[in-house]
């Protein structure tokens, strides 16, 4: 299978280190358009929140494919879920998979909830993975076992209602974003931003649970990664193939075209005159 080509940063008047830091805040907080215009704005950066939207539109996928790529090996168990989405007045479903660690393998957003969207869903799990699993973890619908049957006869499949809280779970973040978002405006809107915003925070949930537990203060069962997120920063513009920007991050940004809040006063003796 091949990977699309990343989109180049070429022909824009802003670097790629300014592009991928509006589109790392605008995938990875819970933040609006307007809301990531704004924190732009306080660095020195005046871009309107179309330009944005557009940003997002257009590398956002590619990153989340740059990423799937350099991650380890997905995990051999996945738990499968469901939840409705409300899209113009329909009910949709969003079909997503997870593995034993909450790294999201793949979602899709159907209007159906029977056996052909379960079987849709494992169709693409099996293309992208390139391996069945071990273990398929799912909820008590019937659709996953008929589909199961069809596609993966030789996998273990466990159905309980407890068993499925990992990929119950996955959907809290989807849920946050929807109503930032005040709903998605189209079924393609949902797949298209839901497949970028999780691919992205793929990168810095598996860094979270690749580092060992890290104490302060002395070994014990507490659960503090201090030094993951240092990690994970260098790695994100890595993956997104612009120049490290740690220090351009860590300092107000600054740039040449900036447009100044407000128009110079003119002096008195000038109005006078003219």
């Amino acid at each position: 299978m091949t990977t699309p080509a990343f989109p180049s940063f070429a022909g824009y008047r802003f670097p790629a280190e300014i592009i991928s830091h509006a589109v790392w805040l605008y995938f990875r907080f819970p933040l609006s358009l307007r809301s990531v215009d704004e924190i732009l704005a306080a660095r020195g950066v005046m871009v309107s929140h179309e330009t944005v939207r557009q940003w997002a539109l257009k590398f956002g996928q590619g990153f989340a494919h740059q990423i799937r790529r350099r991650l380890p090996a997905a995990g051999d168990k996945w738990h499968l879920d469901e939840v409705v989405l409300t899209i113009a007045g329909k009910k949709h479903w969003l079909w997503r998979a997870v593995d034993q660690d909450g790294i999201v393998l793949d979602i899709l957003v159907q209007s159906r909830r029977d056996k052909e969207a379960a079987k849709r869903l494992l169709r693409k799990l099996l293309k992208k993975q390139c391996r069945p699993p071990r273990v398929m973890v799912t909820d008590k619908l019937a659709s996953y076992k008929a589909a199961k049957r069809e596609i993966m006869p030789g996998v273990e499949h466990r159905q309980h209602k407890g068993l499925s809280n990992r990929a119950e779970n996955s959907h809290q973040p989807t849920r946050r974003r929807e109503r930032q978002m005040r709903r998605f405006k189209s079924a393609g809107h949902a797949q298209r931003f839901l497949s970028a915003h999780d691919g992205i925070n793929n990168l810095f949930l598996a860094a979270a649970t690749a580092c060992p537990p890290v104490s302060i203060e002395q070994p014990g069962p507490k659960r503090s990664r201090p030094g993951s997120r240092l990690q994970v920063l260098p790695a994100w513009h890595e993956r997104q193939c612009a120049q490290p920007a740690l220090p351009a991050l860590a300092q107000p940004m600054s740039y040449k075209s900036t447009i100044p809040l407000q128009r110079p006063v003119a002096k008195r003796g000038a109005q006078a005159t003219a």
